[in-house]
Order: structure tokens, then sequence, then C-alpha cells
């Protein structure tokens, strides 16, 4: 039985199965109220040293452990997690601001997810064998992986970079994004009495903790999700050791919707996946482009959807969607975006709004009707609750709008005819694509992107291959004969 979790105390960082404290300790905000939340560590360098040190010392028993017995502890973690679950969905509400309904689905998903890298192995093949020799491909962990978690999807982005990381026989030091450290600090928590001292540790810092990881000799590799200008550092900060990397970098993602879709049938779930965490997804959708044979009956539909059933509050409020912006910095980014409707005539189909006189930092859904292709709102990606819609009447010229910018992290095209969708889909660059869906993911399907997006894949037998090295074994079965 998995002991209780206390979402109001932090002792400390988790560093070899122990709580760490810090001289120093800071907090984040809780987005709904502006409140300042609970008091958590601030890690300074030679507690990382520390955590590498331990990391790489359990590397060399971990790293022997059959598929068999990390798989136990791992299901064993799940259920852990299960047995705490209402906590950690409060606590995420308190920290990152999305919707309480949200932080269930995103704690079921994160269960989901460890229970299925559980039952995934990557098996040695045979590349050749004869009488005098069989070669072999085989995979090898890397060693201590540094997770760096972003702030929109705390508990699932964290332990979708943990369980592979363990799985495969690597050590993992996951660090928070400032913004949202608590829910990961409770996750190494509740892990301190399933893994062997050191196999998974937890750290929460400022910004310099990330930059330390990075270049730490003693980390093997990164598994690193957010933007892409901070990827772009994470990169160039790995190059200086060599160290391996996976980058989950942003999206602007394009939903291609042609003529012969029934509105009504595909809106609630286009629409939803415009503004859901008040946009701050990296794979929803971001650019839909409608066919200009139903373009305004499509606007019209989706406006009068989102002002009935898209409903801004705080995340304990009922039937809320859109939550508040995580954190102050967004916040103003976001602002940014609305304050560039007025100042470049942008036309409106829902005007959206700031609610200036919130303590939080709440921002009401907008849909931009039918920009250039050159605003700012269709080529930078918002990461807020507004969208734009566009017309288009061309296959060949919705391909190359939705191609054309430097994100591919995902695509949708919506129709009837589902060999031509499908036909389209091929066209896409994109790490996923779907056919009358958006944003479907799951802990078997490799997920990653093109391009500026990212580096790599997560998740899937290909996201496991990314946590080891490739050997090549020659056999040679009668030298001695």
């Amino acid at each position: 039985m998995a002991s209780k979790i206390d979402i109001t105390a932090y002792k400390g960082n988790i560093i070899n199965g122990e709580f760490v404290p810090t001289p120093a300790t800071r907090h984040s905000i809780d987005p709904a109220t502006g409140e300042p939340l609970y008091e958590v560590p601030v890690a300074r360098e030679e507690d990382l040293d520390a955590a590498v040190g331990h990391a790489r010392t359990a590397f060399k028993s971990w790293s022997k452990t059959t598929h068999e017995e990390r798989a136990s502890l791992l299901k064993a973690f799940a259920d852990a997690i299960e047995e705490n679950r209402r906590g950690l969905e409060k606590l995420q509400t308190m920290e990152q601001g999305k919707p309480i309904g949200l932080a269930n689905t995103e704690v079921t998903m994160a269960i989901t997810w460890l229970r299925t890298f559980a039952t995934m192995q990557i098996p040695d093949e045979v590349l050749d064998d004869n009488e005098e020799r069989t070669i072999y491909s085989t995979r090898t962990p890397l060693g201590v992986v540094g997770a760096i978690v972003p702030w929109n999807w705390p508990i699932l982005l964290g332990l979708g970079k943990v369980g592979p990381a363990l799985m495969t026989g690597n050590t993992i030091i996951m660090k928070p994004s400032p913004y949202t450290p608590y829910c990961d600090l409770k996750l190494g928590e509740l892990a301190m009495s399933i893994f062997p001292p050191g196999v998974f540790q937890v750290l929460s810092g400022d910004d310099s903790l990330g930059p330390w990881l990075t270049k730490h000799p003693g980390v093997n590799m990164i598994s690193f999700t957010g933007s892409i200008a901070t990827g772009k550092r994470v990169a160039a900060s790995c190059a200086k050791t060599l160290k391996r990397y996976v980058l989950e970098l942003g999206g602007n993602d394009a939903a291609i919707v042609c003529e012969d879709v029934e509105i009504e049938k595909c809106m609630p779930k286009i629409a939803t996946l415009a503004f859901l965490n008040s946009g701050q997804i990296c794979m929803l959708a971001k650019r839909i482009y409608v066919h200009e044979k139903i373009y305004d009956q499509f606007r019209d539909a989706m406006v009068e959807f989102t002002k009935n059933n898209i409903k801004t509050g705080g995340g304990f409020e009922p039937d809320v969607i859109v939550g508040p912006v995580q954190n102050s910095m967004q916040f103003e980014l976001v602002k940014n975006m609305y304050a560039e409707i007025e100042k470049s005539g942008w036309k409106t189909a829902l005007e959206g709004k700031v609610r200036e006189t919130s303590k939080g930092y709440f921002i009401e859904p907008a849909i931009i009707d039918n920009p250039p292709e050159d605003s700012r709102i269709v080529v930078e990606e918002p990461f807020g609750p507004i969208v734009p819609l566009l017309k288009w009447s061309s296959e060949e010229d919705v391909i190359d709008r939705a191609n054309a910018l430097e994100t591919g992290l995902g695509t949708s095209v919506w129709s009837k005819d589902v060999a031509r969708a499908e036909r389209m889909a091929r066209q896409i660059s994109a790490g996923s694509v779907w056919v009358n869906s958006h944003f479907d993911v799951a802990p078997d399907v490799p997920f990653g992107g093109h391009k500026e997006s990212g580096i790599g894949m997560e998740w899937g037998i290909e996201g496991f291959k990314h946590f080891t090295n490739s050997r090549s074994i020659w056999v040679w079965k009668k030298v001695f004969e």
C-alpha cells in the first residue's frame, strides 16, 4: 500500500531516495487566483552533482535488472499514483490552472502510459545466422537521463519520459518547470519507496538548473519538451559533451476541413481542440483551413458552439474548458497577440477578451475571420485561446499552406471521403497526422515533430530506442575448431 502524500508539504528535493532540503526556497503562483503556493527547494549546482553521482552509481545495478523486475516496479509506481490521484489532480489544477476534469484526464493518461510502458521492450534482432556466425543487433541503455518537463502537462509529459528511460535500463533525474514544480516533486516522493535509491530523482530549481543539467558531463541524455527557442539552446549545450537528446518542441498545427464534412458532427472536437487547456497544448488545432464552399457556415457554427460550450473560468468551477493562462510571462505574450487584432485590423468572428480586472490570468477565446496568410496569428504559435479560420479552394494550395511553416508537429484532415483525406494526409510533413480527428496520442505510438518541431520521437518502441545505443554483436562459432 503506497503512502498518502500531503500536497501542502515539500521537505526537499528527491536525491538518492531521501529528501534533501536547500538553503533557498521559492514558490509558484496559482494562476486562477494570483495567490502564492507552497515553498519548494531551489537546487544548487552541488545538489545536481550529488544527484548525478547517485544516478551513475545506481545505473550499474539498475541497468542489469530484468525487464520483469523493471516492469513490476513501474506498475507498482502506477498503482501508487492511482491511490493518490485525487490529491494530484487537485494540486495540478492549483499549480497549472487546468480545469479539474482535464487534470483527471491527464492523471488517467499518465497511469495508462506507465502500465503500457511496463509491457514494452526492445528485443534483440538476429541479422544473420548460419553455421559459422550469428550477428545480433542489440540495444543498451545510455546511462543517466535528464528529463526537462514543461509546465503545460507536467504529469503526463514528465512520466512519459520516466517510463521509457527506466524500462530501457537508464536512471533518470527529472527537472520540473519552475512554474509547475509541485506534482513532479510529489511523483518523486511516491517513487522513493518503490525504486532503488538513485534510480529516479527529482530536482526543483530556478532558471539555472536546466543549463546545468544539459552541460553536465555525467548526464548521458537529455529528454526535453518545451519551446523551439529553448530547444535550440538545449541542443547547443548538449553538443559540448556530445550527449544524446530528444527534443519535443512547439507546433502550429493545421486542421484542413473539406467541403463534404457534416459540420455539426466534427464541430465539437475541432472547437474544443482549438481551446482546450486555454490553447496551451503544442498539438492543438492552431490554424483551421476551411473549404470556401462551407466557410461561412462553419465559421458561424464554431462561434455559436464556442459561445455556448467553451466556458472560461477557474479550474474548480463546473463545466470550465478554458482555465487561466498558466503564468504571467505567457499571459503577456497572449495579451500581445490579442492587441494585434486591432493593430493589424483583423476581422473577428468571436472577439474574445482579456479579463483585466481578474486576479488570475484569464483570457476568453477569440476566433479570427480569414486573416492574411502572413499574419502573426497564422505564422506564430500563440499558445493561448485564439485561433484563425482561413479559406481554401485548391487541395494542392492548402497542403502547401499547411506545410509552409518551419513547424511540423501535427496536422489533421477532415472529410467524409476517407481515401481522399488519407491521400492528403500522406503529403503532410508532420510527426502526427490524423484523419477525422486531432490530438490522438497513445503510449505505444511514436510522437514527435518534423522540422523545427523537434528531433527524435517519444513513446512507442521508436521512442524507447532513443533511450538506448545500438550495438552489433558478431559471434563467430568455429574459430577454434
